[in-house]
């Protein structure tokens, strides 16, 4: 990546009261107190559209004891409730590819309105779902997990996108992360109102609709990103709502004017390197996209096979298998608590020890924590004084994994791309994403089958670990960065100066 370019003279005349930073490239304008607090405003109401996703991701695991045990109601089979547990998962890819689209053609806004729209669909079906009648029951929850899998699947790039773009460098890494947090405060609500209605999963369906519609009213005050009008040749309403984000009130201001150019520059090199209407596929054969697309897709797959997503859809029976000693309710209620508590810290984390750093912890704590509860498969402390040994372990394997597996390829998916290609290629990563979710989600069951809970846990064990290689050797360093010089880097024209860290600092 190319140096973080400074202009001495600015520096040191700026005024002191001012307290304001200079961007690490250029045309970017100053942050000022009140630019940040407008930044992070609307980073964080853009991603409450993605707390009804992670209340989607948890739904299955409050709701199946209910729907096979249930004594006011209807019941499914155990052939169709697995069915409802898992058909979400097949439908995400989807939702990634159609994500890419509509970003692409109706911008990040559209977007988030359509994720929002869909959802209370969803929520309704299942909050009217039938009492009565068991075949009704199941298509209605059938179709109502396929319009949520593809709400997940489309919620799992836009808003983190939307907070890239409208994000000023040095706030970019905790911003980018808040979609990962919004996901696990939706788990950590749906999880704690299926602990409070145990035996009521329509009432929490009602519950989780009114909160979808009350984010979609959010959504409506919300500018539209700049790089994306930017790339639809809108460049007046760019730089309005520019002045907005940056909270500058002066026409033709020329740090808004400089970002525009800079934008509109980025925009032009990508497309004067391309033939006349080139296609996706030939887009995909620059190293600016393969190169960041195959990393985040690998990265990915350690993510999906070190048996994370597989505690947060089985939190309940998981800790069941585990050996945890509380209720299997409150255990997920900690799962979904511990995350969120993590991704706070996390987006601390990230912007003072960038991405790197807390990827290789995330890897050795996960792989560590695995190899424990292995060993407890093994001999089992289940009625011993060390009963608390599972709990401690599966509690510490979500912390460090959202440290840096869980979180990371979400939020760094939304700034390693070009912005020109930017909607399709994260959308084609969260595709690849999710594809690897329902392979180790159908897989699971089966794993524990055939090989045992011990063999399983070493097998997530040993996937961390060869995780932390790949960290090391291939995840770049994005902390600091501006967009343009992460694409510089891909694009090999430009090399990340050692020193980058201190300049930013001094910038």
């Amino acid at each position: 990546m190319e140096k973080a370019r400074e202009t001495p003279s600015n520096t040191a005349t700026d005024p002191p009261a001012n307290k304001a930073v200079e961007a690490t490239g250029s045309g970017i304008a100053k942050l000022t107190k009140r630019a940040a607090i407008t930044q992070i405003v609307t980073a964080i109401v853009a991603n409450i559209t993605i707390i009804s996703s992670g209340m989607g991701i948890g739904f299955p695991s409050i709701a199946m004891m209910e729907l096979t045990n249930s004594t006011t109601s209807v019941v499914l089979s155990e052939s169709d409730a697995s069915w409802f547990a898992s058909i979400t998962s097949i439908m995400c890819p989807f939702g990634g590819l159609l994500s890419g689209y509509l970003l692409d053609k109706v911008g990040r806004k559209k977007t988030l309105y359509c994720i929002n729209i869909i959802s209370i669909i969803s929520w309704a079906i299942m909050s009217f779902a039938s009492r009565t009648d068991e075949s009704v029951l199941f298509v209605e929850l059938i179709v109502a997990r396929v319009i949520i899998g593809i709400a997940i699947g489309l919620s799992s790039t836009p808003a983190s996108v939307y907070a890239a773009e409208v994000a000023h460098p040095r706030l970019r890494g905790r911003l980018t992360l808040l979609t990962a947090g919004c996901t696990g405060i939706g788990m950590l609500l749906v999880y704690s109102l299926g602990y409070m209605f145990k035996e009521d999963w329509r009432y929490v369906c009602t519950i989780c609709g009114v909160f979808t519609g009350v984010s979609l009213i959010t959504v409506i005050p919300l500018p539209e990103s700049p790089s994306w009008l930017v790339g639809k040749k809108r460049s007046q309403e760019a730089e309005r709502y520019l002045k907005v984000i940056r909270a500058i009130k002066e026409d033709n201001h020329p740090e808004i004017k400089a970002e525009i150019k800079a934008l509109e520059e980025n925009v032009a090199r990508f497309r004067s390197s391309e033939a006349k209407k080139s296609s996706k596929m030939v887009q995909l054969k620059k190293p600016e996209v393969y190169k960041p697309l195959s990393i985040m897709c690998v990265f990915f797959v350690f993510q999906q096979f070190s048996g994370i997503f597989v505690i947060i859809v089985y939190a309940a029976s998981f800790s069941v298998e585990a050996g945890v000693a509380i209720d299997p309710f409150l255990s997920a209620v900690l799962v979904g608590l511990t995350r969120v508590v993590t991704t706070i810290i996390m987006s601390f984390i990230s912007d003072k020890f960038g991405r790197r750093p807390p990827a290789l912890f995330s890897g050795f704590g996960m792989a560590c924590c695995m190899f424990g509860l292995a060993a407890c498969a093994v001999f089992p402390v289940a009625d011993t004084e060390y009963n608390w040994i599972p709990t401690a372990l599966l509690v510490a394997f979500i912390f460090t994994a959202t440290l840096g597996f869980l979180t990371l390829p979400f939020s760094m998916n939304a700034e390693v791309y070009p912005t020109k290609i930017r909607g399709f290629a994260s959308g084609l990563t969260i595709f690849f994403g999710y594809t690897m979710s329902f392979i180790i989600l159908k897989s699971y069951p089966a794993m524990v089958i055939a090989i045992g809970n011990e063999n399983v846990f070493l097998f997530f064990g040993l996937v961390s670990l060869v995780g932390i290689a790949f960290v090391y050797f291939f995840l770049p360093e994005t902390k600091g960065r501006t967009l343009q010089d992460i694409e510089d880097y891909f694009r090999g024209g430009k090399e990340m100066p050692s020193d980058a860290t201190k300049q930013d600092s001094k910038a």
